[in-house]
């Protein structure tokens, strides 16, 4: 079944091109479509254009529907007993045909009427929308577990020196402290770009039609306050014009959060190499060789790393899929789909996989010891200098003329105490800007919304 469809049918094989992978993805939209669905009936009816009896059976028909797609919102198919789980029939079309014929089928011409006012592609606007604030809600939690783990590996390894390196050539001291919370900050600063997006996806489009409005005299308030969005996108035409533009900026917050993953990844990969032999972890973290014994290999993290890179590349793609379209509707916007949903479920993966390592990495103690990494002192020798009254550039040519004359001399006290240094690592007020932006995101607003749309 075809919204569209009149009396001539599409060629089969236009019809399989065109839908492609879009009931796959649908499935995943299908708890979204149907809190849509009730938003509109109960404007409809608040408008006059369903009586009160006709609203209060489609809103019970479609609440049971949604039951029935609980599975799909959680990838738990145990909540689905005693409900057959969702599926979209074969011959017909997307989520929007398979929701409107069971209505139809089971309440008749009441059924046939949740469409006036709207269009497909508002529909799966709206949809979209709040799949993506779900989503992000989720990741925002996952990230803000791993955060807390880096925050307390930090303090527990805040007396533990690691070589800091530039270039790759050893530099100046650093500490496991230091490392896990530079990592934990940079997820403050993702959370940040991740509440950008959520603010995108947390407006209203709804009630947009196919781009240009309608002329039915729709409340577009207040379904936006159903629904529990913060706002609406009020214009019409960019309504239309947000879809593509709200992926690219909800991926590049994706992004943000891959990319801090995919450079941890890489240390874990270097630190764990015999040549640095900083870290270890136990063997069943591993992988080992066929042929070689002593293998312990970073898969995870190499895996990690790739999935990361795979994600920071979406933004891009997005971008490039929606070159040069001009204003209104395209069939280009439903490829984004199969793209950008399953990157939801891959960083967080990513995330869980990342958190199991680290909460099982065993650290090397007393790594700047040994005689080899002597020149990263070289800088606290320089200030020692300095502190006695020594200008910089003659302290920093003494040392220097010390090494090349094999007469340097240093010992392994490290004293930084300013604000974000070895002995004075400010996780306190990492943590404190963390919850600040989680604070921002309330999410309780739009739950108390959904509840009270399923009659809870």
């Amino acid at each position: 079944m075809k919204l569209w469809q009149k009396n001539t049918a599409s060629l089969k094989e236009v019809e399989t091109f065109t839908v492609g992978r879009d009931r796959e993805f649908d499935l995943m939209l299908a708890p979204y479509d149907v809190l849509g669905n009730i938003a509109h009936a109960k404007m409809l009816a608040s408008v006059g254009l369903l009586t009160n009896e006709e609203e209060r059976e489609l809103v019970k028909e479609l609440r049971e529907i949604y039951k029935t797609t609980e599975s799909h919102r959680t990838g738990n198919l145990e909540l689905a007993t005693g409900n057959q789980a969702f599926a979209i029939a074969d011959g017909i079309e997307d989520v929007h045909s398979q929701v409107e014929f069971l209505l139809t089928e089971k309440l008749g011409d009441t059924g046939k009427k949740i469409h006036s006012a709207r269009s497909r592609n508002d529909q799966v606007l709206v949809d979209i929308k709040l799949f993506l604030r779900a989503e992000l809600e989720t990741t925002v939690n996952a990230v803000h577990s791993f955060f807390q783990l880096l925050i307390a590996q930090s303090e527990k390894h805040k007396d533990d020196l690691l070589p800091g390196y530039t270039h790759l050539q050893l530099a100046m001291p650093s500490s496991f402290g230091l490392w896990f919370g530079a990592y934990a900050e940079s997820l403050v600063d993702d959370t940040i770009t991740l509440h950008a997006a959520f603010n995108v996806a947390n407006k209203n489009p709804l009630g947009s039609a196919a781009g240009y409005g309608s002329s039915f005299p729709i409340n577009r308030t207040f379904t936006t306050q159903l629904l529990g969005f913060a706002d609406l996108n009020y214009n019409v035409v960019y309504a239309q014009m947000g879809r593509g533009k709200a992926e690219r900026i909800v991926a590049s917050a994706l992004a943000n959060v891959a990319d801090t993953l995919a450079r941890l990844s890489m240390d874990a990969c270097l630190f764990l190499n015999q040549n640095f032999g900083f870290v270890s972890f136990p063997t069943e973290l591993t992988t080992g060789s066929s042929i070689m014994p002593h293998k312990k290999n970073p898969d995870v993290f190499e895996l990690i790393r790739s999935h990361c890179n795979r994600i920071k590349a979406l933004p891009n793609e997005i971008m490039m899929m929606t070159t040069n379209l001009p204003s209104g509707y395209h069939r280009d916007l439903q490829l984004l789909k199969e793209h950008l949903f399953p990157a939801f479920e891959t960083l967080r993966n990513c995330l869980s996989m990342a958190e199991l390592m680290l909460s099982n990495m065993e650290i090397k103690k007393n790594i700047l010891e040994d005689e080899k990494y002597k020149y990263l002192f070289s800088v606290e020798e320089v200030n020692k200098l300095v502190l006695q009254g020594t200008p910089f550039r003659d302290a920093y040519k003494q040392v220097g003329m010390g090494i090349e004359n094999g007469e340097y001399t240093y010992t392994t006290n490290v004293q930084h105490t300013h604000e974000g240094s070895i002995g004075n690592l400010c996780n306190d007020k990492i943590e404190a800007m963390m919850n600040t932006v989680l604070r921002s995101f309330d999410f309780e607003k739009y739950h108390a919304a959904i509840e009270a749309l399923l009659g809870k």
